[in-house]
């Protein structure tokens, strides 16, 4: 009786996911469901990555390739629907808050003046490049680029930094396009006699 009204409860896994990447409206099941297909995939793509970050950051230690680890998590999206648009976004804000916090750095001024400035500036230039979506990645490389421990700031820190950032944002960019890949291969195969 319960088969017969709800015959999507007793549907294979394969039918259940190829039902999920057809459903235009899947973000919706994030909120019903805490441990969805949407948000498998989207902790694969954050451990792949963060997986391949550390990898560059131990392969090369002088560097600060650590801050691309944040980069990325902060570039990827858990939905589909804005898969490409999102991280598109979020990579022109990143370059946005690191080049801003590279001005800031040149600038002859306390660094808590500095990092101040740096963060009107990159509100506002985010809401001018009409990507404000996106405005918490652009602070975020804002405070990577800009904020040094210890020492005399140096240049190369800074210019460091900027690659991690950047770093960051190419790997997250490659996962989400390689994901999506997958997933057109994926439905293709499967919608195929």
């Amino acid at each position: 009786m319960f088969a017969e009204t709800h015959p999507e409860s007793y549907k294979t896994p394969d039918i259940v996911f190829i039902d999920w990447l057809e459903n235009p409206y899947h973000t919706a099941c994030m909120k019903d469901r805490p441990i969805s297909p949407v948000m498998v995939l989207y902790i694969t793509k954050c451990l792949l990555g963060t997986v391949i970050c550390y990898g560059f950051y131990k392969a090369f230690p002088q560097y600060y390739l650590h801050w691309s680890i944040i980069s990325l998590l902060l570039v990827l999206a858990p939905d589909r629907d804005n898969s490409i648009a999102l991280p598109i976004a979020r990579i022109k804000a990143n370059i946005t808050g690191a080049l801003v916090g590279l001005f800031c750095f040149m600038l002859p001024l306390h660094q808590l003046l500095g990092l101040l400035i740096g963060v009107i500036a990159t509100i506002s230039i985010c809401s001018l490049l009409k990507f404000p979506a996106a405005t918490r990645s652009a602070l975020a490389a804002l405070v990577i680029v800009l904020l040094q421990e210890g020492g005399k700031p140096m240049w190369s820190y800074a210019l460091q930094r900027i690659f991690a950032v950047l770093l960051g944002c190419l790997v997250g960019l490659a996962l989400t396009v390689c994901f999506q890949a997958c997933e057109q291969t994926y439905l293709r195969k499967k919608r195929s006699p």
